[in-house]
């Protein structure tokens, strides 16, 4: 995935403005399905190796103010919490997770906000950088 950000995804007057219910019922699902989906429109990327403002730079979709990628999960951590550490510093959640729902009220996903530091924990200096992380809850089979 490195190298996404020479190519990109432009077509004049595109906008990719996905409801969460759309990231997590249709991309989120797919790729965890092993199913391809056409245009491919989010990269996968080990997002803790950059810091936010690299992050324009490797999305497919240029010229937006916001970008999305698959984030593989760290399977080789046995512990219950993910590092989110990155060279500069770090994601730090806000809040609980939230549920994301379908038009019937049943939960899909969860997504968990998370704000990135400077610096090194618990000292960082608060930046203006947002993620938003979204996950299929536990019991749904494609969160395996």
């Amino acid at each position: 995935m490195e190298g996404i950000g020479n190519g990109g995804f432009e077509l004049p007057g595109f906008r990719f403005h996905p409801t969460e219910e759309e990231l997590v019922n249709f991309y989120l699902k797919k790729k965890l399905e092993g199913q391809q989906f056409s245009p491919d429109i989010i990269g996968t990327l080990d997002l803790y190796k950059h810091d936010p403002w690299e992050l324009p730079g490797l999305s497919y979709l240029h010229g937006e103010r916001e970008w999305f990628f698959f984030v593989p999960r760290d399977t080789k951590r046995a512990a219950p919490r993910r590092s989110r550490l990155t060279k500069s510093g770090y994601w730090k959640a806000t809040g609980s997770d939230k549920l994301v729902r379908n038009k019937m009220f049943r939960c899909i996903g969860l997504r968990k906000n998370l704000v990135f530091y400077r610096g090194k924990s618990p000292t960082g200096e608060k930046t203006d950088w947002i993620m938003k992380e979204y996950r299929m809850p536990d019991f749904h089979p494609a969160y395996k």
